[in-house]
């Protein structure tokens, strides 16, 4: 009987700290939501960007940035500039450590295995240590200098890598296209310049590419929905 007493004293002592159980229910509000686990699960596993983590969730990038904001609030995701693009993370801590392995312990998923080992990745290994880093390095050298525009041909000449192929598997890796891909990148940063800075309309399509104003007001505004004028007056409006 004392050591009934003893455990349920120690129980009331513990519940009655209300710190710890605020933080651990902050953490699961944060995963509360589907899609939110899903990038968490995600970062986990990978170092992504915006852009990539919404071409593989089939998502816009506000909503995904939306959720990144949640999970960073929570300590749960970091991220990390590289260049110009900023990549995140899971976050190192304990609690992410946990949390994965009870993610995947209650969805039976088994983590795949990026370092060799996991039999589809070695049945291509040779392609996706040359082919696939290669894409990669394409990748940061164009959202490194998004004022340049550099054609598929001279990519492949930069990099040593056929055209055919260079199209094929940055499709593979990112989702979409080439050009596609870029665009986004392109008007993105565009949308930044033109909410953080004085720069003229014409000096923001420069600086992302486009010598024509006219042309870079169109591509905007189909992303956007507004042109670029009216996207600075009204203090940045999401897609």
């Amino acid at each position: 009987m004392g050591k009934e007493y003893f455990r349920r004293d120690f129980l009331i002592e513990e519940v009655s700290k209300s710190g710890g159980f605020q933080s651990v229910s902050e953490i699961f509000a944060a995963l509360s939501d589907s899609t939110r686990l899903k990038i968490f699960w995600l970062l986990c596993h990978s170092k992504e960007c915006v852009i990539g983590i919404a071409s593989m969730l089939g998502m816009t990038t506000p909503a995904v940035s939306h959720h990144l904001r949640v999970l960073k609030e929570a300590g749960l995701v970091e991220g990390s500039r590289d260049g110009k693009e900023v990549f995140y993370t899971a976050s190192g801590g304990p609690e992410c450590g946990i949390l994965h392995s009870m993610t995947e312990r209650l969805m039976s998923v088994a983590c795949p295995d990026f370092g060799g080992g996991h039999e589809r990745v070695n049945e291509r290994s040779g392609y996706m240590e040359d082919h696939v880093e290669k894409i990669k390095r394409i990748h940061e050298f164009l959202t490194g200098n998004l004022s340049e525009r550099v054609t598929i041909d001279g990519l492949s000449r930069m990099f040593a890598m056929n055209p055919t192929t260079l199209k094929s598997v940055f499709k593979d890796v990112y989702g979409e296209s080439l050009a596609a891909h870029m665009k986004v990148h392109r008007m993105e940063r565009a949308a930044e310049l033109l909410s953080t800075t004085d720069m003229s309309v014409g000096e923001v399509a420069r600086s992302v590419g486009y010598g024509s104003q006219s042309k870079f007001s169109a591509v905007f505004g189909e992303l956007y929905g507004v042109s670029p004028r009216e996207y600075r007056a009204e203090g940045g409006r999401r897609r």
